[in-house]
């Protein structure tokens, strides 16, 4: 696999779906939608942010600190990380409805790879202190969001250990 696009300054620009409407029309066009009622999608809405990420943006780097899940709405991200010889190496590319950067939202540990916009992206995005605000305010909510990342990463495990058996049968 080669090096994805090179990566440019690590910033979201601009802004975008500023109101509680238009970020739930977001997130109903994803497949989080078909486990959360119309009145859970508004309240989640609430604690999200919409941002642009231009192509080639690093959204974050490995080894990075920062806490927040993201949800792409339009566009891919590249999720990527370094060999033992430097280079950077493509593990999966992230589109529409899927997500990326639940393991550091999780448990608090530092960036386990990098993610890069490989195209003009939409990405919706929930901070750790905003899951924990929606946890309290939203207990149900926050317990189904949980359940979700938690099917979601138990999902992506799974897929490894199988790539790692033929890896090593090979």
């Amino acid at each position: 696999m080669s090096d994805p696009v090179p990566a440019k300054k690590s910033v979201f620009l601009p802004r975008f779906a500023s109101t509680i409407a238009q970020r739930s029309q977001l997130i109903d066009r994803t497949e989080w939608s078909s486990e959360l009622s119309w009145p859970q999608i508004r309240a989640f809405a609430r604690y999200v942010d919409a941002f642009e990420a231009k192509k080639g943006i690093e959204i974050f780097r490995e080894g990075d600190s920062g806490h927040y899940l993201c949800l792409v709405v339009e566009g891919r991200v590249e999720i990527a990380k370094r060999d033992s010889g430097g280079q950077l190496k493509t593990l999966a590319t992230v589109g529409p409805g899927k997500t990326f950067g639940e393991m550091s939202l999780i448990d608090g540990e530092p960036r386990s790879a990098t993610a890069i916009a490989l195209d003009d992206s939409k990405i919706v995005v929930l901070t750790e202190e905003n899951f924990n605000r929606l946890s309290y305010s939203h207990p149900r909510l926050g317990v189904a969001l949980l359940l979700k990342m938690a099917r979601l990463m138990s999902h992506r495990l799974r897929q490894t250990s199988v790539m790692l058996v033929d890896f090593l049968e090979g």
